[in-house]
């Protein structure tokens, strides 16, 4: 079983794996696969749920959906993805939103959008016990501000992500995801830090990397330039749907071995 100390102890020495997943049946090819960490990412706003962001997403649908997978995996590291506004608004609230995702979800751990708003806070859920997974760079909920365009791209930015980079690490988080920000800038931070950092769009030096799982298997529509499709998933799901539309209609299935007769009841009326 994959555990926030072993995961710390895996820097520098063996890479690190993370996919998002937000169901059970997804969750349990995941594991068994031994990728390390499931993310129960925001991303479903816009992968599972139809929003066109990550914003609408709620506290309930992330417990919902972490708890799904909680219940799928028996080896990877969970770590729900705390949405847009369940943190940094008031210090209670933020500690109650996030201990529910370990308390009631089973999460192991939860990640925050971070910025100088989430070092305090970051502290004060490890000392309660609530392992943080901190996120910089690109941090989709603020697309309202920022875009989806790549962060720390020049010396003030790249600075800034360093030095909170460096901040998150004193306040107790065990990793930081570094996302859409250039592969230099990527490679000091994870140098400059001792926990892991796990990029998406970050270069191959850090610690580990990160990728939405529909991107990975081809269910996405467009996937982003720093992202791979590894398979075409989404074709054989065409395929398979459409033989058995085809069946149904041609009255091809189902067929006999598909039902089963009871001789007494060949009579009712």
């Amino acid at each position: 079983m994959v555990t926030v100390r072993a995961l710390r102890s895996k820097a520098g020495n063996e890479p690190i794996t993370m996919l998002t997943a937000y169901d059970a049946s997804t969750a349990h090819i995941v594991d068994d696969v031994g990728i390390d960490i499931i993310l129960v990412g925001d991303s479903m706003g816009n992968t599972e749920l139809g929003y066109e962001s990550t914003l609408p997403v709620t506290v309930e649908e992330m417990q919902s959906r972490t708890g799904a997978v909680a219940r799928a995996t028996d080896d990877a590291l969970v770590v729900a993805d705390m949405p847009f506004l369940s943190f940094g608004v008031d210090e209670a609230s933020s500690i109650e939103h996030c201990g529910r995702m370990l308390k009631e979800a089973n999460a192991d751990a939860v990640k925050l959008e971070s910025g100088p708003h989430t070092v305090e806070l970051t502290e004060q859920l490890v000392q309660l016990g609530i392992p943080v997974m901190a996120h910089l760079g690109l941090t989709p909920q603020r697309v309202k501000q920022l875009g989806y365009s790549r962060q720390g791209t020049d010396r003030d930015a790249a600075r800034e992500i360093l030095e909170l980079a460096e901040a998150h690490a004193d306040a107790g988080a065990f990793s930081l995801v570094l996302e859409h920000v250039p592969a230099n800038v990527a490679k000091q931070v994870t140098e400059a830090i001792d926990i892991p950092t796990i990029g998406i769009g970050a270069g191959p030096d850090c610690d580990g990397q990160v990728l939405v799982v529909d991107d990975v298997i081809g269910m996405s529509d467009r996937v982003p330039p720093f992202a791979t499709q590894f398979g075409d998933v989404k074709s054989e799901m065409e395929k398979a749907v459409g033989a058995y539309k085809e069946a149904v209609e041609d009255g091809e299935f189902p067929a006999k071995e598909h039902s089963h007769v009871e001789d007494d009841l060949d009579e009712l009326y």
